[in-house]
């Protein structure tokens, strides 16, 4: 004979509460006392009480379906020099859109905050959140120069992070997968048959994602010969990290001369970068791709076949972000986790007549 389910009504009657406390106290709701819900949360777990599991898959649904007529708001909080800076920014306009095109589908409604308008302060900024009842935050685009710990008062809010900054609080973040990126682009050269690889970045942009791009790029390198290892080129040799972080990333190149040197010193078969750092200096030098060596873009935006290389789903993080915060929302998990997580989007990899299969 099966045993009948332990329903809400039970737990409430047994506690001596309505079922709607019951039902608060068990999605961990702030509105009751943190003593109310530890004790009806012991009652239940005692009681043997568990979810019914397609009950919660019909609420999920109706959630979805259902138009709301006003719509909860996430806030998508910034720290950039400017209040629309990081719209200029390699990634970071796709990771807001991505944001906003999934909060949108899961019936939220996207505001950004920037954390840097007159007169607002940390303290100020959480208590505009909390007032207008926002407490989904996403927190994208703080640029390193920038990387101060956030003093929000974190128990009244659940948060999300894109990107790696600031390092403090620990949140549960999202990002691309830097490290697996650029392993995907030397796996797929050493398949078409490239042993010389040569990778090229700015010494800061590997710098922002905690080195991930070198490390990628040296654990797929020991699996050639020494002989045919190429140094990597990071440029500048010395400049202070905060000196790239301007607004406008156009004039971000390698330097012609020096990389002249490094070019003609390893005579790499193929080059690994970002076109925009590379592409002026190449003119310059009249080194043409792929006659005189192939070219992977690991910051691929053009995919009609021309350049091959990785697109890096930008938009993917944001929507994930969304998704991860929604989730935690709709479970009343708010504060600083005990242990936190990152959720890593992986590249596509795209074939491009800029790198065609080497010859023997």
């Amino acid at each position: 004979m099966n045993k009948r389910r332990v329903t809400l009504l039970d737990v409430a009657k047994e506690a001596g509460v309505h079922v709607t406390t019951v039902s608060l106290a068990l999605r961990n709701n702030p509105r009751l006392p943190e003593e109310t819900r530890a004790r009806i949360k012991a009652l239940a777990e005692k009681m043997g009480y568990a979810p019914d599991p397609l009950l919660k898959a019909l609420v999920a649904y109706r959630g979805r379906i259902m138009t709301r007529r006003n719509p909860p708001t996430l806030a998508y909080v910034t720290n950039w020099t400017s209040r629309l800076g990081w719209k200029k920014v390699t990634a970071h306009p796709d990771f807001y859109a991505g944001a906003l095109a999934k909060a949108e589908e899961l019936g939220y409604h996207l505001e950004h905050f920037w954390m840097r308008e007159p007169g607002l302060t940390h303290g100020r900024l959480s208590g505009i959140l909390y007032s207008r009842g926002i407490n989904g935050l996403i927190i994208a685009s703080h640029v390193r120069e920038i990387d101060v710990q956030l003093h929000f008062d974190w128990e009244r809010f659940s948060a999300v992070k894109i990107d790696y900054f600031p390092h403090e609080p620990r949140l549960h973040n999202v990002t691309n997968n830097q490290c697996d990126i650029i392993r995907l682009a030397m796996q797929r050269l050493m398949a078409l048959g490239y042993r010389k690889i040569g990778f090229v970045m700015h010494r800061g942009w590997d710098h922002s994602v905690d080195h991930l791009w070198t490390a990628g790029f040296l654990c797929e390198q020991v699996n050639l010969a020494e002989s045919e290892r190429v140094p990597m080129f990071l440029f500048p040799d010395a400049e202070p990290v905060e000196a790239w972080m301007g607004e406008s990333q156009a004039d971000v190149t390698v330097p012609a001369a020096a990389f002249q040197k490094w070019f003609k010193k390893h005579k790499p078969e193929v080059i690994v970068s970002k076109a925009s750092f590379v592409q002026p200096a190449m003119a310059e030098l009249g080194i043409k791709v792929p006659r005189d060596v192939a070219f992977v873009d690991v910051f691929l935006d053009d995919t009609s076949g021309a350049t091959a290389g990785v697109r890096q789903n930008h938009a993917t993080v944001g929507g994930l972000a969304v998704e991860i915060l929604a989730g935690q929302l709709q479970h009343n998990k708010y504060g600083v986790p005990e242990i936190p997580t990152t959720t890593y989007v992986e590249g596509t990899w795209f074939d491009g007549k800029s790198c065609p299969t080497l010859k023997a």
